[in-house]
């Protein structure tokens, strides 16, 4: 603008019709997928503008590109083109480094999916939490069936790390791709995973220090000398001891 256009009132309104320039057309039309090594082997990861959007292990596609990138398709309705970059930290991500700075991509999921994701994106690297605890967490402590599918169909997971859900028995329970992996995961984090499967033989998925009850991975009580082990929070609680403000551990 000119300085007499500054007190014109028709041009004014023209500069406020200026928009900013489209985004690149093919990143709206296409996702970008590349392989990555992760703590299970190789990684197939696709991403989108918004952030990483679906991954799987090569073994659980059968090492076949087409049959990723079919299985996105459907799922984002949209196709992929192969790229030799990744994400910004995605590499130490999928090891549980910094998980929680990698954008991920969720718009193909429900609220409530998000929902239940973004509450297990909480869960330290090395500790486990039941599906109950998620449950509660979202505000939904009656729905733990419907977490326990909402886990399933995580579309990224190792950057949300459902593998570190496990059953209010103590046991590790399911993993989308297999139980074997779940463990090796675990066990790739330090998670304790003997003494979990130990402790829920014994009937024991809380344990009890200095009048504190706990998960069996929150740090509070790992460092513990002969910490009490107790079946329920229930009865934890009856015994006079109070939940634990870490690992907030749900009935």
């Amino acid at each position: 603008m000119t300085g007499e256009d500054i007190h014109d009132p028709l041009a004014l309104r023209l500069g406020g019709l200026a928009v900013a320039p489209p985004r690149d057309l093919t990143g709206a039309l296409f996702g970008d997928w590349t392989r990555v090594d992760g703590p299970v082997g190789e990684l197939l990861v696709a991403f989108t503008d918004i952030g990483v959007s679906y991954i799987r292990t090569a073994d659980s596609v059968g090492d076949d590109d087409e049959r990723f990138r079919e299985r996105f398709r459907t799922l984002f309705q949209r196709p992929l083109r192969r790229t030799t970059d990744a994400p910004a930290g995605l590499r130490q991500a999928v090891r549980g480094k910094g998980a929680n700075r990698v954008p991920v991509d969720l718009r193909v999921l429900t609220d409530f999916e998000r929902d239940v994701l973004t509450a297990t994106r909480d869960i330290p690297t090395g500790q486990t939490r039941p599906y109950a605890w998620v449950a509660r967490a979202i505000g939904r402590p009656k729905a733990v069936r419907a977490v326990g599918t909402a886990l399933g169909n995580n579309p990224v997971p190792l950057l949300i790390p459902c593998h570190r859900v496990t059953r209010s028995d103590g046991t590790l329970g399911q993993y989308v791709f297999g139980a074997d992996t779940k463990e090796r995961l675990l066990r790739s984090e330090d998670t304790d995973v003997d003494q979990l499967m130990d402790l829920a033989r014994s009937h024991i998925a809380y344990q009890a220090t200095d009048g504190v009850v706990c998960y069996p991975t929150c740090t509070r009580v790992r460092s513990a000398a002969n910490p009490r082990g107790f079946r329920t929070l229930a009865a934890a609680e009856a015994a006079g001891n109070r939940p634990c403000e870490l690992c907030a551990p749900a009935g």
